[in-house]
Parts: C-alpha cells; sequence; structure tokens
C-alpha cells in the first residue's frame, strides 16, 4: 500500500451511473458495480443524501453521486478537495474541482474532465492522474453508427411502405417502380480517425461490403493496410469522393491562450467540398469536431445530403436555457427537416453492459492508482510519484499485445491446429509458385483447392475467435 495508515479515509466521487437497466425499484441499477466495490474490500455508498464530509474512520469510500450533474452542483461538492478522485463518464467535470489522487472517464475520450488537478480534459500538467477505459464502448458506438447511415441508406421507406401495405394502397406490380434504392455495398466510407471506435466502423462497414478509406496518423498506415483497408494521408484525402463521412478523431489538445480544441472545426468546407454530391455525414464523436455553419451551407446546396450528430447537449433547470456543443446544430433541424438527426450524447452511453463493465474497470484504475502509485490507460502526462502499466484491454478491441500471443501459445491444441494450417497453406502456395504454367496451376488448384479453403477460413475464424486482428502494440497484457 502507499499510504499505510489505516486511519487515512479516501472519497471517491462518482458522479454518472454505473448502470442503466432500471433494477426492482425501477431505478438504474446499480448494484454490480456495488458488488465489485465491496469485493475489493472498500465501501459504497448509495444516495443523494449522502453527507461526504461525515464519511471517516479510515479506508475507502465510493460516494454515488449520479445527481451532481451541473457544474454549479459539482463545484459546490467537490470544489475543494473533499474528494480525492472521481470517476465520470458523460458528466463534465469542471476546471474548478479538485480531486487530488486523479480521474477516470468511463470510456475512450476525456474531453468532459476539465479539473485542474490534472490539467484539463488532455491530462497535461496536472499533479494527479487523469485516465480513460478505451474499448468498453467502442462496438457500441460502432453499431450506433451503423444504425444511422442504414436510417438513411439506402434510402427506402420503410414507414410508408409499411403503411401503405396495411391499408390497401400498394400494388406491387404496378407501384414498386416508385421506390427505387440502391445498397451500401460498393459505397465508399471515409473513417476519419483509426482508434478503437473508428476501427470497428471500418470493420462493419466492411461486412457491408462498403470501402472503407481511413485517415490516421502515418505511423498507422502499415496496420491499416494489413488489414485490407486503404490509407489516406490527410482527412481530405479520405473524404474525395465519399459515400459517407463518419468521425472519430477527438478533439485533441487545447490551446493554452484561446482554449480552442487542434480539432474543433476540422470537419468543415474543404471535407464538404470532397465528397461525392449528397453524401452522408455521420459525427458520434464530439460535437465541436464539425464546423456547424459550414453543414448548414452543405446540406442547404446538397453536398450532404444526410447528417447525424451526436453530442452533449444541457438545460439550465431554472431557465430553461440550452447549451453545450449540440446547441449550434438545433437552429439546423427545421430547416433540414427529415435529413439532420440529432442526439444528446447517448450512442457511446446507454449500453448497460459497456457501462458497468467500464465503471468496473474504473473502479479497479482508481484503486491501483490509490494503493500502489500505479497508472494504467493514463492520459496526458504522468505525474511525479507514478508508474505507469499496460492499460486493459477488451477481446477483440484495439491492438494485439505480446501477453496476447503468449496467452495463445498456453493451448498447445490452438498452436497445433495453426501450425498444421500454415504448413498446409506453405505447401500449396510453394507448389503454385513453382507451377511450370497455367495448366499445372489450375490442377493444383482444382486438386488441393477445398483443402486450401477450408484451410484459410478455420484460420480465419481461429483468428478472429481469440481476437488477434488489429496492430501489435508489443506490450504485455494484464
Amino acid at each position: 500500500m502507499y499510504d499505510t495508515d489505516a486511519r487515512r479515509t479516501y472519497r471517491i466521487l462518482i458522479c454518472d451511473l454505473v448502470g442503466l437497466r432500471p433494477g426492482p425499484d425501477g431505478r438504474p441499477d446499480c448494484s454490480e458495480v456495488r458488488r465489485h466495490v465491496e469485493q475489493a474490500g472498500c465501501t459504497f455508498h448509495d444516495g443523494d443524501g449522502i453527507v461526504a464530509a461525515d464519511i471517516g474512520g479510515g479506508g475507502i469510500h465510493f460516494v454515488y453521486r449520479p445527481d451532481l450533474n451541473t457544474a454549479e452542483d459539482l463545484v459546490a461538492e467537490a470544489g475543494d478537495g473533499l474528494y480525492d478522485a472521481v470517476i465520470a463518464a458523460a458528466t463534465v467535470v469542471p476546471a474548478d474541482t479538485v480531486f487530488p489522487e486523479g480521474g477516470v472517464r468511463i470510456g475512450a475520450g476525456t474531453g468532459n474532465m476539465h479539473s485542474r488537478s490534472w490539467g484539463g480534459g488532455s491530462g497535461a500538467g496536472g499533479a494527479a492522474p487523469l485516465m480513460n477505459t478505451p474499448g468498453i464502448n467502442s462496438r457500441a458506438t460502432a453499431q450506433m453508427v451503423m444504425k444511422a447511415i442504414l436510417r438513411f441508406l439506402p434510402d427506402l421507406p420503410f414507414d410508408l411502405l409499411h403503411e401503405c401495405s396495411v391499408s390497401g394502397r400498394f400494388d406491387t406490380g404496378r407501384d414498386l417502380k416508385d421506390f427505387p434504392t440502391g445498397k451500401l455495398e460498393g459505397k465508399r466510407i471515409a473513417v476519419l480517425g483509426y482508434g478503437n471506435i473508428g476501427r470497428e466502423v471500418a470493420r462493419l462497414a466492411d461486412a457491408f461490403r462498403m470501402r472503407p478509406v481511413i485517415y490516421a496518423r502515418e505511423r498507422h498506415r502499415r496496420w491499416i493496410e494489413a488489414e485490407g483497408f486503404r490509407y489516406a494521408a490527410t482527412p481530405v484525402e479520405a473524404s474525395a469522393g465519399a459515400d459517407i463521412v463518419s468521425v472519430h478523431l477527438g478533439l485533441g489538445a487545447a490551446d493554452a491562450t484561446t482554449g480552442r480544441f487542434a480539432n474543433a472545426g476540422l470537419v468543415g468546407d474543404a471535407i464538404f467540398d470532397a465528397v461525392s454530391p449528397g453524401a452522408t455525414l455521420v459525427n458520434f464523436d464530439r460535437g465541436e469536431l464539425v464546423d456547424a455553419a459550414a453543414l448548414d451551407t452543405a446540406m442547404g446546396d446538397g453536398r450532404i445530403r444526410f447528417a447525424a450528430i451526436d453530442a452533449d447537449i444541457f438545460r439550465d433547470a431554472a431557465t430553461g436555457a440550452v447549451s453545450g456543443p449540440l446547441a449550434p446544430y438545433l437552429p439546423l433541424v427545421e430547416r433540414h427537416a427529415g435529413r439532420l438527426l440529432v442526439l444528446p450524447h447517448a450512442v457511446a452511453d446507454t449500453d448497460h453492459p459497456s457501462r458497468v463493465a467500464g465503471a468496473k474497470q474504473a473502479v479497479d484504475q482508481i484503486l491501483e492508482a490509490i494503493r500502489f502509485r500505479r497508472v494504467g490507460n493514463l492520459k496526458g502526462d504522468l505525474p511525479d510519484g507514478y508508474t505507469a502499466v499496460p492499460g486493459r484491454a477488451i477481446h477483440g478491441i484495439g491492438g494485439v499485445s505480446a501477453g496476447t500471443l503468449a496467452g495463445v501459445a498456453e493451448d498447445a491444441d490452438v498452436v497445433k491446429q495453426f501450425a498444421d494450417m500454415a504448413g498446409r497453406l506453405h505447401d500449396f502456395w510453394t507448389r503454385l509458385a513453382a507451377a511450370a504454367d497455367a495448366e499445372e496451376r489450375q490442377a493444383l488448384c482444382a486438386a488441393m483447392g477445398d483443402g486450401v479453403m477450408l484451410d484459410v477460413n478455420r484460420q480465419a475464424a481461429l483468428i478472429g475467435a481469440l481476437g488477434l486482428h488489429g496492430p501489435f502494440t508489443g506490450k504485455p497484457r494484464d
């Protein structure tokens, strides 16, 4: 233990829901996380009537206050260092809050974690560590991206056709010609960003036989191309001729003088000029990434036909005033009725299993930071006195570590399967390369093709089951 004084009391604020499915009392069920906290030898306090200052007697206490969802409430509760650490999901943690032992954001981004204790959302320059739980909601978010795409494309009006059929106003022979549609196969999708979510979107798009083009930093290029995707060096290059643009870049660092994020407004006229006319935009990352005024113009002149935006929105309880990154898009909804979908930053935060898994991981990371001064999934700078350790990974999400490969090696049967398949495939391709002419190659393929394709498909299935897709991270597994 870092602090061997058993009389020391730690208070950790949880200011977001850690369960979304209704429990027996009708409230969002936090029982799974409560059990996890208690199994770790800590105390879980549930209820908005808790007076954190009264909690003492030593030990680590998790104070569950999802009702604290305004900046004023959070500053009043946690502006003086009463809490040692915080766990949040969608709630904005204001700069004027103090958490000397660190914070964890449930999810990938940390743009809402503004506390000065770790230097703001980038985690740069603070005295406490900032962490996240990457990969937890990657698949849920990627699936919602596909749901948005399928809402618009192919453009077949299911509701209208249903109503016409039910009311007896449709004849397949005569009327079907009035509803021409297309398919997703062959459409080009620009995926801006190769993080966990962007990569999952590309893989889902590929399953629909779309053509993903991925913008990312140059160091990702060989892995992007190894997965069969096309690489683009700039967002505009990726968007050239795209039928769909999906944004997964993150806000980037904030300018120390202006506070403006590096990627704010990056998706604007240059990208809208590059896409195929009538393209679809999906931004389920941060609302500020898109230039809302440029989007308004692009939807008006036809460069963008459909758009879906998922961003934070806040309502002042006293005045009803609306604010947040979604606010600039609201005036556009009426002008582009039926073509612009706005959501309250919900797609990554509404899946119960993902939220529970993320909350459990956040608990573990906070405890490791407090007890052992070890920080996993660090965002930004590592403060003095801490040691960075490999972050936890979700099976099949993100890269493949040396530890993952070593884990496969522990199963002798799996290793033998890979070795046998590799041997047979090596024999086939070697013989095919040495064949004298087309006739000999044809004969080899006819004789060995059945076994070759069985091995190819079995190998692909085994690779998928073991989560061996993606870049090699070189980091040992937890």
